[in-house]
């Protein structure tokens, strides 16, 4: 028998739909609360083993208040709602849900969504049951750092690491989620086979199956040799796939079936090949709102979101900057071969002052253009441009990410005189390839012309 599942819903008919949905799939269905009180009566008497949550329900108290409960009392839960503003998808990822269903769904998507759910809560607790955290302050190379939300992220990384479970990385462009995916293939049991990268932003939507998947020859024109793709590529290995929010929907189909089947077809070809590869995936998209808005895939952001590490921005960990500052210094005086050796009080204050709306990676490029710049053997001051973080002509509201992101690529472009790629490109100032950039200038609608 399936797990017995408590619907808390506060519109009857949506909430009959429910159970009728739920009993021919085979679960037990412990009750219907239209309240937070209503709920917990029921979850003391009936013991449910999943909670269908509603946010808005009769009474004071909200779903979102109800699911602090649920965590602490370790019972799985799953919201359904219409409302699907930023700043409630905000509150309800903060609660740990195993999944979020848009009203209306289908009948098909519930079922689904829960099958992805139990999926990923079972997988969850193999990981922390199979692999105890470590407690230790071991550093991993390349994640360079002591606060405190840098160690809840190594921690993270330490346990996952062993397993062979999926893994999301969320943050903000430059936070250093290609770092962590390397510190996850560098733990695990496959360090000594292959890491492919591969920049989903990047790819050309023509060319996204052969690139993943490979191709045989003549399978299509100009295919003239046979093609092996990423996955086939990361055999017993692991594969990065950076900025997944920005795969069609289209290859999302594909590439679900290639993680649930774990087995690849080349275009062109007739028979499966069967591959063992651990799939890292990272974005700085909210993939709850491309679910909402119908861009991203319900189905595929659960099976990717098994175990997810959020990266906490630069300004949120500013007891790094100095740390970072040294370690890129030492990085960039020996590439060029200069005698640089520090960087003065009045330096490091500046950059403790900053808020880094381009997080690490604006921050190693700051340290290396003022490596090759300084003519004494320490850095005196830094040309930082204006904080970025608040609009004044907005009433002082903080600017949204996508905003600070054109503002910031709007910058490099300046300082670069409107060149994108090739030697002294807003490109290489952002330490991105020029095909991410067009990408994100035609996304944020900068014209490449712009100067």
């Amino acid at each position: 028998m399936k797990e017995k599942i408590l619907i808390v819903e506060d519109e009857f008919i949506v909430a009959n739909d429910l159970k009728i949905m739920l009993v021919k799939a085979g679960y037990t269905i412990t009750g219907i609360a239209s309240s937070v009180v209503q709920a917990r009566k029921l979850i003391e008497a009936k013991k449910p083993d999943w909670v269908l949550l509603d946010i808005m329900l009769k009474g004071d108290l909200t779903g979102i208040d109800l699911a602090w409960e649920l965590w602490e009392m370790q019972l799985p839960f799953l919201y359904i709602s219409a409302n699907t503003n930023q700043s409630t998808l905000e509150a309800v990822k903060e609660t740990h849900p195993y999944g979020f269903m848009v009203k209306p769904f289908r009948e098909r998507d519930l079922i689904i969504m829960l099958d992805i759910a139990k999926y990923r809560y079972n997988e969850e607790k193999e990981v922390f049951t199979a692999i105890p955290a470590k407690a230790g302050t071991e550093e991993i190379e390349g994640i360079i750092g002591n606060s405190a939300a840098l160690k809840e992220v190594t921690e993270k990384i330490k346990i996952v690491a062993p397993a062979e479970t999926s893994v999301l990385i969320l943050g903000e462009s430059g936070t250093g989620k290609e770092r962590v995916a390397h510190a996850i293939h560098d733990l695990s049991a496959h360090k000594s086979n292959n890491i492919v990268v591969v920049n989903c932003a990047a790819l050309p939507q023509s060319l996204i199956e052969s690139e993943l998947f490979g191709h045989e020859k003549g399978a299509f024109t100009g295919a003239n040799t046979l093609r092996i793709g990423k996955f086939e590529q990361a055999h017993n290995g692991t594969i990065f796939l950076d900025e997944i929010g920005e795969l069609p929907l289209e290859s999302q189909v594909k590439l679900l079936r290639v993680l649930q089947e774990k087995e690849i077809q080349r275009l062109g070809g007739n028979s499966t090949i069967k591959i063992n590869v651990r799939v890292v995936a990272a974005t700085n998209r909210s993939l709850e709102k491309e679910v909402a808005e119908g861009r991203f895939r319900l189905d595929l952001y659960y099976r990717l979101n098994v175990f997810p590490i959020q990266l906490p921005p630069l300004k949120d960990r500013k007891d790094d900057i100095e740390a970072l500052a040294h370690y890129f210094l030492k990085k960039y005086t020996s590439a060029a071969r200069k005698n640089v050796s520090g960087i003065s009080s009045s330096a490091l204050a500046q950059l403790m002052h900053y808020d880094w709306p381009g997080n690490i990676r604006e921050l190693e490029h700051m340290i290396e253009r003022n490596v090759l710049l300084t003519r004494t053997n320490e850095i005196e001051k830094f040309d930082l441009p204006a904080t970025t973080s608040f609009s004044p002509e907005n009433n002082g509201k903080m600017k949204s990410m996508e905003e600070m992101e054109k503002e910031h690529i709007m910058n490099a472009l300046q300082n670069c005189g409107g060149k994108v790629s090739g030697a002294g490109g807003a490109a290489e100032l952002l330490q991105m390839q020029p095909q991410t950039l067009y990408s994100k200038m035609k996304k944020l609608g900068i014209k490449q012309g712009y100067n």
